[in-house]
């Protein structure tokens, strides 16, 4: 039997001090220390053998961060740990207290292709894996198949217009990850944030939404608009992968940040449908008769072909464990909402026979959410408007 965590950790732009990620926007050298000073608190605290980054301008300060860790993972385990002179020293709260290290751990970055110069910066990933990867990873961002999606007109076949997407807004980073004989592949995503997508006009130094002294409610609306297609059109392009990892046989994990709390449309496009209850009470598609349903046998047929490639999520897991009521993830305009997430296949879910593992316990490390407006909020907002997420799962003995 093996036991391990994997975390989702949205960094909040992690870049080195003095370096200007957006316009006007920097840490002096005592923000970025006291930035680099929580980070490495938060990491030896959770101690995660797997974490998906968001949010990395600088892989160099990560890796900065992660000296940091080693150091006072090093230190608590020389002050914790007794030593083999101890007669007790092999009990089992003394493996929980030892921090695990990632000296000998593997990091994948994945920069961001739309990334520019001072100011015009643009956030990466990264994947932190203390087993390694059993392959180099894989960054997914610019589609050399451009996504072409027609959109039909109510009540007819005639085209409603279409919607295309060359380019993610930020990477997906999938890596293939080996545990204990069993390769997972694991899937880090930062969709696109609700923040409008404003159009410049030619020759304009402003999008006129933008002007704020000049309210546009309905341009704006439109900017949200734009947002939305394009977050869920990145939503279904990792679906695509995830599918085709699963149609493979492999277990997979998604981390990241959603982006998609309220109405969680992204969230249903990379998990996938539930199925319906009973298929056998449903009009069939090809239907000629009011009693024309799906037969017994389909209906197992179609509820395998839907579970099969569908995504479970950690949080919902938990919930329906701890009978907690929420789990608030980030803080935005006053809003808390849940928009970090581990979704894991079924693989990893005790109800299905032929499970290769569970899914125990769901940690959330959110005590500090700030979204600016708090009067903590000088130092908190430096560490993170996210709180940090990290699923314990359990493998089957082989």
């Amino acid at each position: 039997m093996t036991r391990f965590t994997i975390a989702s950790f949205n960094v909040k732009n992690l870049i080195g001090g003095d370096n200007e990620f957006y316009k006007f926007q920097k840490y002096t050298p005592e923000e970025y220390a006291w930035k680099q000073d929580w980070m490495a608190d938060q990491l030896l605290t959770m101690d995660a053998d797997i974490i998906g980054f968001q949010e990395v301008f600088e892989e160099q300060a990560l890796n900065d961060v992660l000296s940091e860790v080693e150091k006072r993972g090093a230190l608590a385990n020389e002050t914790n740990l007794p030593d083999a002179s101890k007669r007790y020293h092999k009990k089992a709260i003394f493996r929980k207290l030892a921090f695990g290290g990632y000296k000998t751990a593997s990091l994948a970055f994945a920069p961001n292709t739309s990334d520019g110069g001072p100011g015009e910066r643009r956030p990466g990933l990264a994947i932190l894996s203390r087993f390694g990867f059993s392959e180099t990873p894989e960054i997914i961002q610019d589609l050399p198949n451009p996504i072409h999606i027609p959109m039909s007109a109510l009540g007819g076949d005639e085209d409603a217009g279409h919607f295309t997407l060359k380019r993610l807004s930020r990477p997906i980073l999938k890596a293939r990850i080996p545990v204990a004989g069993t390769v997972v592949t694991v899937f880090n995503c930062h969709l696109k944030s609700k923040l409008g997508e404003f159009i410049r006009p030619q020759g304009e130094d402003f999008s006129r939404e933008a002007v704020l002294t000049a309210y546009d409610p309905v341009g704006r609306a439109m900017g949200a608009l734009r947002a939305a297609l394009r977050r869920m059109a990145e939503a279904w392009v990792l679906r695509r992968e995830i599918v085709d990892e699963l149609d493979k046989g492999h277990p997979v994990m998604v981390l990241g940040d959603f982006n998609d709390g309220e109405h969680a449309v992204s969230s249903e496009i990379i998990s996938g449908e539930q199925p319906f209850k009973n298929y056998s009470w449903m009009l069939r598609h090809d239907a000629k008769h009011p009693n024309d349903r799906y037969s017994r046998v389909e209906n197992e047929q179609i509820t395998e072909a839907v579970d099969r490639v569908r995504l479970r999520s950690g949080e919902k897991m938990f919930v329906r464990k701890s009978l907690r009521d929420m789990v608030y993830t980030s803080a935005f305009g006053g809003v808390y909402e849940s928009i970090d997430q581990i979704y894991m296949s079924r693989h990893f879910d005790n109800n299905w026979d032929k499970a290769i593992g569970e899914m125990e316990y769901y940690s959330v490390f959110n005590d500090h959410l700030t979204d600016g407006s708090h009067p903590e909020a000088p130092y908190n907002k430096l560490a993170s408007d996210h709180g940090q997420i990290m699923a314990h799962i359990r493998l089957n003995a082989r």
